[in-house]
């Protein structure tokens, strides 16, 4: 919004000429990750208080951690004041024409109304356990394969109109068309490999990634500022895979695809990265509020969402190792209870107490030592993921 009204102003008078400097992707970048700061800092009280006055809180499992029964009635539903503060800056600083960012917008906030759904349901219903898993997987499949649909054609063409020809011709062909390299799946570390997945192959990949990293990042949203921090560090590394995809320069001199209009989507992570930092402010321990299924569900679409439109779906799954982690725990914990179950006649468990956060707390660990240790694992893991940059 704000560069389209700098370039009307360029074009009135040549006094505004200063004005181009809103043409710069990391100017307008680093006012993003600022107005989602101060917005989030701003709104933060108003509407912890708010929740508080609707007594939207927490519930807490009673097959959860005893230490965490002090928490119950702590206002939840905090995601929204994350993606308030992301879609005010964003909408303010990107290129309204983007389609990348309109996309990512969109799986975004639909992901945020499945969990506004979830939470509200355990908040007024007073049901610990929300929205029921199939329900939730259902809507979270139709967001997830409808991008998919959309990103398969998109990432190929420079325009919706070009995107819809595609898509027709796909149709037309009996559903085979071949998709430009840029479009296969690329592994880190090795020099110009790309291996082509085709429409059907994309589409399953993408839907993956989206819901996988949604509820990845939700499973990991249970200790005090845990989900948060890597959730910034892991967007804001992609906001760089980002800028160099989007530069015909760095991306050739990388040997990285050029995906033109993906540049814009760095305004997207500095925006999530400073929205998530005010949102820190008050999710430090102890917390003042937690984001709820509204936030984490939302922003694991959101990195997904961008990992697939800069082609770095494996990098993602290495930078947030931490949401793998806690994910494979909670699938594995259940599968041997279940398979020991049917076995054996009584459950087992590989772990003491899965998500994987938990583990550790029953071996002794204090909230804020796992808290920080995964925030360090993090934050080496994502120099890890940057360092394919140069190390292909």
């Amino acid at each position: 919004m704000l560069m389209s009204l700098a370039q009307w102003l360029q074009t009135q008078s040549p006094e505004f000429g200063y004005f181009r400097v809103f043409q710069y992707l990391t100017f307008r970048a680093v006012m993003a990750a600022l107005t989602a700061l101060i917005i989030g800092l701003a709104a933060g009280p108003y509407v912890i208080r708010r929740l508080r006055e609707l007594k939207i809180g927490q519930p807490i499992r009673g097959y959860g951690m005893e230490t965490h029964q002090v928490k119950s009635g702590t206002p939840t539903m905090g995601g929204v004041l994350i993606l308030l503060s992301i879609a005010v800056s964003t909408l303010l600083w990107v290129d309204l024409s983007n389609r990348f960012v309109w996309i990512v917008l969109l799986v975004t906030l639909g992901f945020g109304a499945i969990g506004w759904a979830d939470d509200w349901r355990k908040v007024v219903r007073k049901d610990p356990e929300g929205m029921r898993s199939g329900e939730k997987y259902f809507w979270q499949s139709v967001i997830g394969l409808l991008a998919a649909l959309y990103l398969v054609f998109s990432i190929s063409e420079n325009s919706n109109l070009r995107v819809l020809e595609l898509f027709l011709n796909w149709v037309a062909s009996g559903f085979d068309v071949s998709l430009p390299p840029k479009a296969g799946l690329l592994l880190p570390f090795i020099k110009e490999v790309s291996y082509p997945l085709g429409v059907l192959g994309f589409v399953v990949l993408t839907y993956l990634v989206i819901v996988g990293s949604s509820n990845a990042v939700n499973l990991t949203d249970g200790l005090d500022g845990l989900a948060i921090m890597p959730v910034v560090m892991v967007g804001s590394a992609l906001g760089v895979f980002a800028y160099v995809t989007g530069s015909a320069v760095y991306s050739k001199y990388l040997f990285f695809p050029h995906i033109p209009g993906s540049g814009e989507l760095m305004i997207f992570c500095a925006a999530m990265a400073g929205a998530g930092l005010a949102f820190l402010w008050f999710n430090t321990h102890p917390a003042q509020v937690f984001m709820g299924d509204v936030g984490a569900l939302a922003l694991g679409a959101a990195l997904g969402t961008i990992a697939i439109i800069v082609r770095q779906e494996i990098v993602l799954a290495i930078m947030g190792g931490i949401f793998v982690a806690e994910a494979l725990s909670v699938m594995l914990q259940v599968s041997y209870f279940k398979y020991t179950k049917r076995k054996f006649g009584e459950g087992r468990r590989l772990l003491k107490m899965a998500p994987l956060h938990h583990h550790f707390e029953k071996n002794g660990w204090k909230e804020t030592q796992v808290v920080v240790r995964f925030w360090i694992i993090t934050m080496l893991l994502c120099l890890v993921g940057l360092s394919t940059l140069k190390l292909r």
